[in-house]
């Protein structure tokens, strides 16, 4: 299959027994540090929402979210969350959570459109975290303090991992990176987006690029970004946009850049009807989420969603995540990875 990547000679550095004690090893030590770097509390959150609410994460507005009738509200339909971005936020207004505290969810999501590889898979499994913030923090500042800290609970998972196995060695920089996608076109200008991140990915090792979803010079968007959740159109003081962006990191397993987290400071008032407009998606307004932001009843906040078993994929020097996850592959998929070395689960 053209999308898959074959490492040569690969061979997991784990067994199966060893890789599912990994994966637990990752997950708990993970989220414990992201909680205490962030000061976070854990909540639980649905697998799916009611449609028409506004609440479900639109991505790029393309995809489809899996939905069903319900027997008992007059076969009303639901949808499975594509991720939390919104209902997050809904959820430190009912629980009253004081600025410079937040919340982390498990959050499990089906999405049945993705373009099947080594990191995307139908399943998908991240913490979801969303945090308030105050008026004077909503800048770049407070974002990149913020992604530092997130950072930071990467790299100590990392020497964790390492400590307990002999095979995996550290990889990653001490220190990430940022550049604005602005830059990164004046950079590479005749790149695509996925290749101005290699780009930058490989020279760094871990970056952090602002400001994605509004158009760039050239007339074209670095990536997709929904208009109600991340602020990625408000002018900050060096001139350049978005209050956004994604952490990668440069994986040697697969010779390539792969994004961990998507994350930013949520639009206010001012710029949710910014992008509304700018997307055309302006009777979006009338939904519930919306009508709820626009009518102060939720607070300022920060957020974002860490892919789990994409981290555990990092940590464990895995070439797909079908080996930390069980989903559903193609059939040419699973015996492409098995010739490859790469044992599906």
């Amino acid at each position: 299959m053209s999308q898959l990547l074959k490492p040569e000679n690969y061979k997991p550095l784990l067994d199966a027994r060893k890789t599912e004690q990994g994966i637990k090893l990752v997950k708990d030590f993970f989220q414990q540090n992201l909680s205490t770097e962030l000061r976070l509390h854990r909540v639980t959150a649905p697998l799916f929402v009611m449609q028409g609410l506004g609440i479900n994460d639109n991505l790029n507005g393309t995809e489809r979210p899996v939905t069903f009738p319900i027997k008992d509200l007059g076969d009303k339909k639901a949808e499975v969350v594509h991720s939390l971005a919104k209902w997050k936020r809904l959820s430190l207004a009912e629980n009253k959570i004081p600025v410079g505290m937040g919340i982390y969810t498990d959050m499990n999501a089906i999405r049945a459109d993705e373009e099947l590889d080594n990191l995307h898979s139908l399943y998908v499994d991240q913490w979801d975290w969303e945090a308030v913030v105050s008026a004077e923090q909503r800048n770049i500042d407070y974002l990149k303090e913020v992604v530092r800290g997130i950072y930071s609970a990467i790299r100590r998972t990392e020497f964790l991992v390492s400590e307990h196995y002999d095979s995996i060695k550290p990889f990653l920089p001490r220190d990430i990176h940022f550049i604005h996608s602005e830059e990164l076109l004046a950079m590479y200008p005749d790149l695509s987006p996925k290749e101005r991140e290699d780009k930058i990915a490989k020279q760094y090792g871990a970056v952090f690029i602002i400001g994605i979803g509004g158009k760039l010079a050239n007339g074209e968007k670095h990536d997709g970004r929904s208009p109600d959740y991340d602020d990625w159109s408000t002018p900050t003081p060096d001139g350049y946009k978005g209050l956004n962006g994604d952490i990668l990191i440069w994986y040697p397993v697969l010779n390539r850049a792969v994004e961990l987290s998507s994350m930013g400071i949520r639009v206010d008032k001012e710029a949710l009807l910014r992008q509304l407009e700018i997307c055309g998606d302006e009777d979006r307004k009338q939904l519930y989420f919306h009508q709820q932001l626009l009518n102060d009843k939720l607070p300022l906040s920060i957020g974002g969603g860490i892919g789990q078993s994409r981290l555990c994929m990092v940590m464990l020097h895995k070439a797909h995540v079908g080996e930390i996850q069980a989903s559903i592959w193609p059939d040419e998929m699973r015996s492409e990875c098995k010739q490859a070395g790469m044992p599906l689960i």
